[in-house]
């Protein structure tokens, strides 16, 4: 699955650090910016899919940058993050033409559900950024423009890494999956997970597909190797 490109311009590097990790976890490629030159820079030399902008920052304000940016490009989303909560300041964020607002400090799942929202608007407007066909997955309908899975009445919400793992695993169904076959695969060249941080993932993705998580009828380890995605009657390897 085609990672999309997230530019974070904020000049508090805990914060920035902070936001890059949460959508490093959600399959996202980031780049970065301390400040609202720096921002535009980064923006036009790397044509990011959306961009998280504070609005506090040295040299030029988010608002500034926003105004910039959306002389040249009305269509690209933007997503204010900034300390100041006053009614007046998220009005004027949003006339500027931006597309959600979020104060600090915030929560990682309001974060995640905020940048999913935003990416499912991103896959309606550039059909080229990602595989936008469905797939199955065992007994799962997956849709990767809408980061969901439907089963019959039931549905999950996905994050990008967890799609393209699914994908990853659909497309080789019965074959032993090693470690940096997958690696190789879902994340990008410049970040090396480790295997605890892929053991973390596909812990995540059987609370959300298998019938039993604790009884894998789905996604099986292969001890020593790596893992296999194949259907079962609840029997582990």
């Amino acid at each position: 699955m085609t990672s999309l490109k997230v530019l974070v311009a904020e000049d508090d590097q805990l914060i920035r650090e902070g936001l890059i990790d949460i959508l490093r976890q959600e399959g996202y490629t980031t780049i970065e910016a301390a400040d609202g030159n720096a921002a535009l820079v980064m923006y036009q030399a790397e044509s990011p899919n959306f961009i998280c902008l504070d609005i506090m920052m040295p040299k030029l304000s988010g608002y500034d940058v926003c105004k910039r940016i959306r002389q040249t490009d009305a269509n690209i989303p933007i997503i204010f993050i900034s300390a100041k909560s006053e009614e007046i300041d998220k009005v004027v964020g949003l006339e500027l033409g931006a597309d959600d607002f979020i104060v600090k400090p915030f929560g990682v799942k309001e974060v995640v559900a905020r940048i999913r929202a935003v990416t499912r608007r991103c896959f309606a407007q550039k059909s080229d950024v990602v595989e936008n066909t469905p797939f199955t997955f065992g007994d799962w309908q997956i849709i990767p423009t809408q980061l969901r899975g439907i089963l019959d009445e039931k549905q999950i919400e996905l994050s990008m890494r967890e799609v393209g793992l699914l994908r990853l695993f659909a497309s080789r169904e019965g074959q032993v999956l090693s470690r940096n076959e997958i690696f190789n695969a879902c994340w990008e060249e410049s970040f090396f997970p480790s295997s605890r941080t892929l053991d973390q993932h596909i812990v995540k993705l059987r609370k959300k597909v298998e019938p039993d998580p604790k009884v894998p009828s789905l996604i099986h380890t292969v001890h020593g190797t790596g893992y296999r995605f194949e259907r079962m009657d609840n029997r582990t390897d």
